[in-house]
Formats: structure tokens, C-alpha cells, sequence
């Protein structure tokens, strides 16, 4: 299936595209975004330096970013570049595909399931909106939380709309994402454990309503800054304020803070790691004060 109403690329355009077989030629190529046509890059099109190998600069079965140099519809033949390709576009056409390829699983999905062809649905909802939004998949991602706003302006049936939706909602709700910090502070001064709650609290109180940050000690120096949210990078940022603003208030008591690791999403192994740690030094912990208790019934 093509991802575009437009059945050929255009000139200069960054296009993602499969390699089938190398010739003595170039290599020959598959367009994975305009329903698998072919197209070419030539030898000397591979790249900027001297090639020595072409195995080493391409393979069969990889995909690779090309730009689009000529294009014969009539014959259909398509000349692309891969030596005309910088690592910044190369960036921006996988983004570009993978935003593709999510829309199409979409679709596929749909189409399955409403007994409609895949390119139907392209015609009646993708390409419209990808005309209006610049691209269907930031439309679909808008759908989730405004779908009279996205879907308002195209004729759609109630189910079609419906299973369209549903499987918006599926693929494209934004997933919580747990993010950490872990931090160490010290403060041997008169008011010194004091400082201590003073910072946290302080760090604390950074919290918003869709950011509420939780503080724990693990063993001291050790402390950790914990949320969950669905935007990871407002979570960065309001973690980084909070240990801003308790690295600020530790040093009002003549205190230190270390941050053992920025903020960044943890995974479940992560958290199990935590949750080990935690649990050793509570152990520790509740051992010390065992010992104490035993020494002063001996006394």
C-alpha cells in the first residue's frame, strides 16, 4: 500500500526503500512507502568516497534513506542517491516512515475488520488529513482527546468512525512512563538533619498536578525521586527544577547534594534493582538494631 495520494515520489524528495539485488549497475530497490514500486540507485550514487566494496555500503534485505533524483512514470523508472543523503535527513525520513507505518497498521487494521479496502480508507481519511495536518498520524494522535474537531470535516459512516477510533485510542494513547532520579545528600552541620527535610520538602513541593514528585530515602546519603506521567519530557524538566531547587536549599545548611543519576525513564528491571537495594538496606537496617538491642540486654 502507498502511504500517499501522489502514486510517484517527487524530485529531491527522502524516500524509504528496501534493496532487493545488487548489479553490476547499482542496486535495485523497493519504495516502501508508494506500495513497493521499484526504483534504482546507481553505482556512482552509492556514496561520496571511493567504493571498494559495494556489500559494505549496502545490503539486500536493508532498508536504506535515498533521495529521489529522477522520475519517468511512463516507464517507470525512478534514480535515486544515497551519497546525497546527510545523517540529519536520514533522521527525519525514518520518523517520517515509522509515522507512516503506525498510520497504515491503523488502516490495516480498519479495513480488516470493516470488510473495506485499505487504499478506501486512504482516500476517505488518510490522504484528507494529511492535507489538513501536515501528516494522518499527528492527526490521529489528535483524534484521541478532540475527535469531532479531527473527523468533523470528512463522510464517514458511524461505524467506520467507531472502529477507526477504537483503534486510534489502541495504538496511539500516550503509555505512562516512569521516571528517576536518584540523589545524594549530606549535611553535617548543628541543623543538619533538619536541612535535610527542609530540601526535600522543598524538592517536593516542586510537584504538579500532572507531575507529582515522591522523594525516598534508600540508605542514607542515598535518595530517590520517583514519578509517572505520560509526558516524559515535562517530567525531566520538573525533575530538574526539584533538584535545582534542593541542591539551592541544602546549602543553606551548610549541606552537599550529589546526583548519582539525572532524571531518565526506568524500566521494570530498573525498578527491581531499586526495590533489591531498598530491601538489603532495610535488612541492614533492622540488624543493627538487633545487635543493639541484644548488647544492652547483656549489659
Amino acid at each position: 500500500m502507498r502511504f500517499y495520494e501522489n502514486k510517484f515520489p517527487e524530485v529531491d524528495q527522502l524516500v524509504m526503500v528496501q534493496v532487493k539485488q545488487i548489479a553490476e549497475m547499482g542496486a535495485y530497490v523497493k519504495l516502501l512507502e508508494y506500495d513497493n514500486i521499484e526504483g534504482m540507485i546507481l553505482l556512482s550514487e552509492l556514496s561520496r568516497r571511493r567504493i571498494r566494496s559495494v556489500q559494505k555500503l549496502i545490503r539486500v534485505g536493508r532498508n536504506e534513506v535515498v533521495v529521489v533524483m529522477r522520475v519517468d512514470p511512463e516507464k517507470g523508472y525512478i534514480d535515486l542517491s544515497k551519497r546525497r543523503v546527510s545523517a540529519e535527513e536520514v533522521g527525519k525520513c525514518e520518523e517520517q516512515y515509522e509515522k507512516g507505518k503506525t498510520v497504515d497498521s491503523i488502516v490495516t487494521q480498519v479495513a480488516k475488520k470493516t470488510g473495506l479496502e485499505p487504499e478506501q480508507i486512504y482516500e476517505k481519511v488518510v490522504w484528507p488529513l494529511s492535507k489538513k495536518y501536515g501528516h494522518a498520524h499527528d492527526a490521529f494522535k489528535l483524534a484521541v482527546t478532540e475527535p469531532d474537531t479531527v473527523f468533523e470535516n470528512l463522510d464517514l459512516d458511524a461505524s467506520l468512525r467507531a472502529d477507526l477510533l477504537a483503534n486510534i485510542a489502541r495504538r496511539m494513547t500516550p503509555k505512562p512512563v516512569k521516571v528517576r532520579s536518584d540523589l545524594e545528600l549530606t549535611c553535617y552541620s548543628y541543623e543538619g538533619i533538619n536541612g535535610i527535610k527542609s530540601a526535600l520538602r522543598a524538592g517536593e513541593a516542586m510537584s504538579t498536578e500532572q507531575v507529582p514528585l515522591k522523594i525516598r530515602l534508600v540508605a542514607p546519603p542515598l535518595y530517590v525521586m520517583t514519578t509517572t506521567s505520560t509526558d516524559k519530557n515535562a517530567v525531566i524538566e520538573t525533575m530538574e527544577r526539584a533538584l535545582e531547587k534542593i541542591g539551592e536549599e541544602i546549602e543553606k545548611y551548610d549541606g552537599t547534594m550529589n546526583v548519582a543519576m539525572r532524571p531518565k525513564a526506568v524500566t521494570e528491571t530498573d525498578d527491581d534493582a531499586l526495590a533489591k537495594l531498598m530491601a538489603d538496606a532495610e535488612r541492614a537496617n533492622a540488624q543493627v538494631s538487633g545487635d543493639d538491642d541484644s548488647e544492652a540486654d547483656d549489659e
